[in-house]
């Protein structure tokens, strides 16, 4: 009989995680230590690093790496420097969010206020640095003939148009975000080529897609929004990181070894009404 549990096990395996310090980022990073992989946290806050490794087994094979993904000059040389020192990745998972200082309001990233500038550095910093992370990380396993799992995470709103009823409240700031909207459409087709291309030599490619995660320290989400969101979810609530991050962790696994180019909603039934 076979062991299906066993299929979850990354025993033996190195995960690579961009953003593993983020909301959702910390729990994907619990998520591979869980699993018995070798984690290697790529992300830019030191402070909040030692924060989670304390609370991460003491025997755990898990390393924090300072690393600037909005740094696209050096990507190629501060990726491959990583991997140099912790071993090809079998697993890569891309949960960053850079972005501009202008972006903290959408109003700045709105069809009428958003200016050509801030679109372009915020396209450049996010989608292209997701895009070419995942092209080093897949020639990485192409060129050791390991295979492997590469995990990017879109959005609801990179598949499905923003729903603006849900700032309809008094006081609410928040209006439509064009250069998003762009930057994870792009992601999730990029997956798709990527799966199409990248099969052949055994490496799978899929995008998750979170619906919106609670996040009580997001000024945008106050109990007006929380009620909004949760309104228009068949589950009538906002989801949880680690919901996102056991996703994660069946796309990693071989679990999920004829899953490829895959967009795998979580999201509560957001976009299946």
């Amino acid at each position: 009989m076979i062991d299906y549990l066993d299929k979850f096990s990354l025993k033996n395996k190195t995960a690579y995680i961009v953003g593993g310090l983020g909301l959702i980022g910390s729990e994907v990073s619990k998520a591979m230590v869980s699993a018995s992989a070798k984690t290697v946290i790529l992300d830019i806050d030191s402070d909040r690093a030692n924060i989670l490794l304390k609370v991460l087994p003491k025997n755990a094979a898990v390393y924090y790496e300072s690393f600037d993904c909005t740094d696209l000059i050096a990507l190629d040389k501060n990726f491959s420097d990583v991997i140099s020192k912790h071993g090809n990745p079998n697993i890569f998972i891309n949960c960053s969010y850079p972005r501009t200082k202008d972006w903290g309001g959408s109003v700045a990233s709105s069809f009428e206020d958003v200016s050509l500038d801030s679109f372009r550095e915020n396209v450049d910093i996010h989608m292209n640095s997701y895009a070419w992370l995942a092209k080093i990380a897949a020639s990485e396993m192409k060129s050791n003939n390991t295979g492997g799992s590469i995990i990017q995470f879109g959005s609801t709103y990179g598949y499905v148009g923003q729903d603006l009823t849900l700032y309809d409240y008094e006081g609410s700031t928040q209006k439509e975000n064009m250069p998003y909207a762009a930057i994870k459409g792009g992601i999730i087709n990029l997956t798709r080529l990527m799966a199409s291309y990248y099969g052949q030599f055994n490496i799978r490619v899929n995008t998750v897609c979170p619906g919106g995660v609670h996040d009580e320290n997001n000024p945008v989400q106050n109990k007006k929004f929380w009620e909004n969101y949760s309104y228009k979810t068949p589950l009538k609530r906002m989801g949880k990181p680690e919901e996102m991050a056991s996703t994660v962790l069946f796309l990693a696994s071989d679990a999920s070894s004829y899953v490829t180019g895959a967009t795998l909603m979580v999201d509560g039934g957001w976009t299946a009404i």
